[in-house]
């Protein structure tokens, strides 16, 4: 399925394009996410491995594998990543081609627009929810990544200063010479709860029958426990 997302940052072209070269600070920016090593292939593109952990209520998905980017374009500012994963119970797979454009808008300097297109394929648990279901949580979760984006980007010493509305140099991107990185591990409990994503959008797809389901499952327990005394 194909999932569309364009969103706005308060940085120069060139200072988010540096940015989302460094996949390791963008992975610190989604739940679940951790990049274990980068580095490049024989031709010079960057290369990742590492890990999502995903929380289904009662089900806990862990998902590990590799990516690179397969076209990047820096004149254009465009650039396409290929990663692929497997649960490593073997509940599933997950593969995502990111297709991501930037541009500047005529109207804002200092400002970036990001258009993200990603042909996403899952199979396993996950792959129950329909297209509308899995669009509706990625806005969500879009929405956590955004917002961390906007801080991170905000709080760099080449971002645009919001008082003056003049810009510094950017940062420059990430030295990909220097051969695989490792990261530090995440917290523990840093998994991406798609059950908590995923309710508030049943609930409102489906409304009352969510609710009466909901209703008529809390009344079958209470006569469980009534029966169990």
């Amino acid at each position: 399925m194909d999932l569309t997302h364009t969103f706005t940052v308060p940085t120069t072209i060139d200072a988010t394009w540096a940015h989302f070269q460094d996949i390791g600070a963008l992975a610190e920016c989604f739940p679940g996410a951790q990049v274990t090593a980068v580095g490049e292939d024989a031709d010079g593109a960057p290369t990742f491995e590492g890990t999502c952990k995903v929380k289904l209520g009662p089900i806990a998905l862990v998902y590990a594998g590799a990516g690179s980017f397969v076209e990047r374009d820096e004149g254009a500012h465009r650039f396409v990543v290929d990663a692929k994963g497997r649960d490593k119970r073997g509940n599933g797979t997950a593969g995502a081609k990111v297709t991501v454009t930037m541009t500047e808008p005529g109207d804002a300097g200092g400002q970036t627009t990001v258009e993200v297109v990603t042909d996403l394929a899952i199979t396993g648990k996950p792959a129950q929810f329909g297209r509308g279901v899995m669009q509706d949580v990625s806005d969500k979760l879009l929405g956590q990544f955004v917002a961390c984006l906007e801080q991170r980007l905000a709080d760099e010493p080449g971002a645009p200063d919001q008082d003056s509305g003049q810009d510094t140099t950017p940062s420059p991107a990430p030295d990909a010479q220097a051969g695989p990185k490792h990261a530090a591990p995440p917290p523990d409990d840093d998994a991406l709860d798609l059950g908590a994503a995923v309710i508030p959008v049943l609930i409102r797809s489906y409304g009352k029958k969510v609710v009466i389901g909901l209703g008529a499952l809390l009344v079958l327990l209470t006569l469980v426990r009534r029966l169990r005394r």
